[in-house]
């Protein structure tokens, strides 16, 4: 079995977002995304069926929640767990340097 790496595979020049499947299952599935400067159209929400773990692992990101207008500021190694139905956007990531997310829905 050969490995793969989360950190292959990504263009200097990232013009859209990537979303990749790395494992999907009935009941889960592993993303990995990469941002840079990227973030969510101003209307609108994610309102996902899933629960959503989400990791950056390198580079800056910035969660908007709807409840509350919450702001949560994540930076290499920090992760939130978005429950179901809980109304977010990405408000930024880095411009200056790749974020890579890992998502786990489930």
């Amino acid at each position: 079995m050969k490995p793969s790496n989360l950190f292959n595979d990504i263009p200097n020049e990232l013009p859209e977002e990537i979303f990749q499947d790395l494992l999907s299952t009935d009941k889960v599935r592993i993303e990995r995304i990469v941002s840079k400067g990227h973030f969510s159209p101003e209307s609108g929400w994610y309102d996902q069926d899933e629960n959503e773990w989400v990791l950056v692992v390198k580079g800056k990101a910035k969660l908007r929640f709807e409840k509350d207008d919450q702001l949560v500021e994540l930076n290499a190694g920090d992760f939130v767990d978005i429950k179901a139905h809980t109304k977010h956007k990405v408000q930024w990531t880095c411009p200056d340097q790749q974020t890579v997310w890992l998502a786990i829905f489930y």
